[in-house]
């Protein structure tokens, strides 16, 4: 692949651009895996209490952003057989 791609979501970016998304939805699927991601803090303190929410990232939609990287990168994956005895 030269150059950017040319449409879709990753339109205009280069190939070191779509490596490092790639890199970063990597690293937040592996965060979301280990639970390390906060959905939602609240406090009371006194008579006021706060609370803040955050968006959970899906599991799936940060899987699949990382298959279409994968596929404009060329590194395409494919399914490995495996057996029990």
């Amino acid at each position: 692949m030269s150059g950017t791609i040319q449409s879709g979501t990753f339109a205009g970016m280069s190939r070191d651009q779509l490596t490092a998304w790639r890199g970063r939805l990597q690293e937040a699927l592996l965060g979301l895996a280990a639970g390390e991601k906060v959905v939602n803090v609240a406090y009371a303190q006194g008579t006021g209490s706060r609370s803040v929410t955050y968006t959970p990232a899906d599991e799936n939609r940060l899987r699949g952003l990382i298959r279409q990287l994968n596929n404009l990168l060329g590194q395409r994956q494919t399914a490995i057989g495996v057996s029990f005895r």
